[in-house]
């Protein structure tokens, strides 16, 4: 079970000692949330349309459960902002990961196109934009098979990386293990990879972030300006960096076509991107690279507890 993991200490001041690949201190990975069509709505059968969107609590639910004006910012994630946010990627010859629900990419085929065509990683995000909490073990089984699948269909390669939304269950880790997925990035506890006890398994994790993520700009208190969200950014990876003298460090950004993809914060991003790739200690990577360069070079038994006292 799940809750036997729960883990307060973690690495402390004892962090594996290595450096990324060509002797890179941090590894930035920029995740792209594509979920657009995959949201809770009526037109598929849900008692009520998605209400989480750019005006924030205001509702304009209508008594039928539709919510046609919040549907609409998801639209504009598939429409545009996704297509915005690969421009620039291509611009600066960034490769990233996409947490991908598996519904969402295949409503819209030439998204899915450009992504692989592109070069960024497909990670499962879930068949829909859902909560696993809950399915009965089987049902969640069910559920990430039946998104790997599709995904696998749709991109031509089968995912080796997965991102449940908001939150897992007290099986999806071994349901994980059991299915084949190299790693899970369902934890905000940590700087760098690290690993779990799966049954007999290690498992790996790869850390993402809530402070980074641009969903701040949806919620209060969270980013105003997309000068405010570059100075984070920066002022993280700083941080990072001079951390990284001693031990390598990892940085996510978590983006989204329909709040990323807005023009001013996209160039927010780009004013980021721009200031680390003039750090020549920066490698910007896709999750799997990380994953496969971690688990070649940190293998759970170096990295096992060393914080412990016996």
């Amino acid at each position: 079970m799940m809750g036997s993991q729960r883990d307060y200490i973690g690495y402390g001041d004892h962090l594996p000692q290595i450096r990324w690949p060509d002797g890179k201190k941090v590894a930035v990975s920029i995740v792209v949330n594509y979920e657009e069509g995959s949201e809770r709505s009526v037109d598929r059968g849900d008692s009520s349309d998605e209400t989480i969107g750019e005006l924030g609590n205001f509702s304009t639910m209508a008594p039928t459960g539709r919510n046609v004006t919040v549907a609409s910012f998801f639209e504009y994630g598939s429409r545009v902002g996704v297509w915005r946010l690969l421009k620039l990627f291509r611009k600066h010859q960034i490769s990233a990961t996409v947490f991908a629900c598996a519904d969402a990419l295949e409503q819209h085929p030439a998204v899915a196109r450009a992504f692989v065509e592109e070069g960024h990683e497909i990670c499962n995000h879930g068949y829909r934009w859902e909560d696993h909490y809950g399915f009965s073990p089987e049902e969640e089984r069910s559920r990430i098979r039946a998104a790997q699948d599709l995904l696998h269909r749709v991109t031509g390669a089968r995912p080796v990386g997965i991102f449940i939304n908001r939150g897992i269950t007290e099986a999806t880790r071994q349901i994980i293990v059991d299915e084949g997925l190299l790693y899970d990035s369902n934890s905000y506890s940590e700087d760098v990879p690290y690993y779990v006890r799966v049954g007999e398994r290690d498992h790996l994790v790869l850390p993402y972030s809530a402070d980074t993520n641009d969903t701040r700009f949806w919620t209060s208190p969270g980013f105003i300006s997309g000068e405010h969200y570059t100075s984070y950014l920066c002022d993280t990876l700083d941080v990072l960096l001079d951390e990284a003298e001693t031990a390598a460090r990892m940085m996510s950004i978590g983006l989204h076509a329909r709040i990323a993809g807005r023009p001013a914060r996209t160039r927010a991003v780009e004013r980021f991107i721009e200031y680390a790739l003039s750090k020549p200690d920066v490698w910007f990577a896709r999750r799997d690279e990380i994953a496969r360069w971690w688990l070649e070079n940190v293998p759970a038994k170096a990295a096992a507890e060393p914080n412990r006292e016996s």
